[in-house]
């Protein structure tokens, strides 16, 4: 299984032909309480660096962003009744959606966890 991240802080799990992605724990930590997440349809066609979510937090709304092209195969609906999900298990339990990656080649744009943990000591 390979693990990436973005500069806006998702995180991308990718096994075979499915990406799971969320935001890292560095963001739901930066967000504070979250309260409402919005996800896409099932079906839905997301480009890498669009709008694949939405999550609110007490503090603020911030888009979610594909790190990966592809169709949306799943939506993790126990977010809907318990968003805090985020905040306890942002790169586990608390995953927004998994997609049917459109092209691989785009996880070479991303970076792996090493590189991930030295931008984040850049900010």
């Amino acid at each position: 299984m390979t693990v990436r991240y973005t500069k806006d802080h998702e995180y991308v799990r990718v096994d075979g032909d499915i990406a799971v992605v969320g935001i890292s724990d560095y963001a739901q930590g930066k967000l504070g309480d979250v309260v409402f997440v919005e996800l896409p349809e099932i079906g839905k066609e997301v480009a890498q660096g669009n709008e694949a979510a939405v999550v609110e937090s007490v503090k603020a709304a911030s888009e979610v962003f594909a790190p990966l092209s592809g169709a949306v195969v799943e939506v993790n609906g126990e977010l809907e009744t318990a968003p805090g999900l985020v905040n306890e298990d942002a790169e586990g339990k608390g995953w927004f959606v998994k997609l049917r990656i459109a092209d691989l080649a785009e996880l070479d744009a991303l970076m792996d966890e090493a590189a991930y943990k030295a931008f984040l000591a850049t900010l």
